[in-house]
This record gives C-alpha cells, structure tokens and sequence, in this order.
C-alpha cells in the first residue's frame, strides 16, 4: 500500500501515463485533440508539482546530485515550450501537427528517461519511505490543484512558457 503515496512510484505512474497519451496522440483511431489535453493538463500539472514539492525537498539530500535537479527543471521549460509548439497547430494529424508531436514525445521522454535514472533513483536509495511518502501526499495535492485548474489550456501553458 506504501508505493500508493510513494513520490517515487506517483511520478513514475505520471511517466507510465504520459507515454499511454503519446501512443493515443500517434493513433489515426484515437480521439487525438482529446489525448493532446490530457496530456497538456498532466505535464503542466506533474512539472509545477514537482518543481513546488519534490525538486526543492530533494536538493537538501547530499546524495542526490542538485546539478541534476536543476537540469530536470530546465527539462521541464523545454518540454513545455514543445508542448506550446503543438499546441499552437491549427490541424490535428496535420504534418506539421505530427512533426510537433514528435519533437515534444523526444523532449519529455528524454527528461523522464534522465529523471528516473538519476534524481529517482538518488530519492528511491537516499530518502526513507515516510518521506517519500510525505512528498508524494505533498505532490499529489499540488498536482491535483494544478489538474483542477486547467492548467494545460493553451493561454496558461503560454504564460509559463513566456514567464508570466
């Protein structure tokens, strides 16, 4: 029941997900402007969460490397400005649409690959379950008040992009 409230497996089931979406995103079958906002309101929310309750907790570890923290939010703006990008594309399965996918299933996968292997690993090894636990209870409000917000809509995801 613990790996339920584990910020570790809670990330990693958002990864799980994102992937499940880019499938769905690629998929002539699939309701594909319908993935597109899921998967909008999921990176948003699962990026501001983390950058609010689990990046700053974890730079305090001197076994996870900060270097990597700061990377992984980075990571992030890079993955939201390709979120943008796509976003910005008038036709759905367009191939400019498609091109945009791809770039933005090459940023986040690569950033989720990178944080899985090191920052999650760092926290699986040096931080002990009632604080994983307590960051993931942490993460999950955060998240699900971003969720609740719409936070994936194009005028939101500009104004991170943009600073704002």
């Amino acid at each position: 029941m613990a790996a339920q409230s584990d910020v570790v497996e809670l990330i990693l089931d958002d990864h799980r997900r994102m992937e499940d979406l880019f499938r769905r995103m690629r998929s002539v079958e699939a309701d594909r402007a319908a993935a597109l906002a899921e998967f909008a309101d999921l990176l948003i929310a699962h990026g501001l969460a983390e950058e609010a309750e689990v990046y700053p907790a974890l730079k305090r570890y001197k076994h996870i490397d900060d270097e990597e923290v700061e990377h992984g939010e980075e990571e992030h703006e890079e993955g939201n400005r390709a979120l943008l990008a796509l976003l910005e594309v008038d036709r759905v399965g367009s191939d400019e649409w498609d091109e945009k996918l791809e770039e933005l299933v090459e940023k986040v996968t690569h950033h989720a690959d990178e944080e899985e292997r090191t920052i999650l690993n760092g926290a699986r090894e040096n931080v002990a379950m009632d604080r994983r636990e307590e960051l993931g209870t942490a993460f999950a409000q955060a998240r699900g008040k971003y969720l609740d917000a719409n936070c994936g809509a194009i005028d939101n995801v500009r104004s991170i992009v943009d600073g704002k």
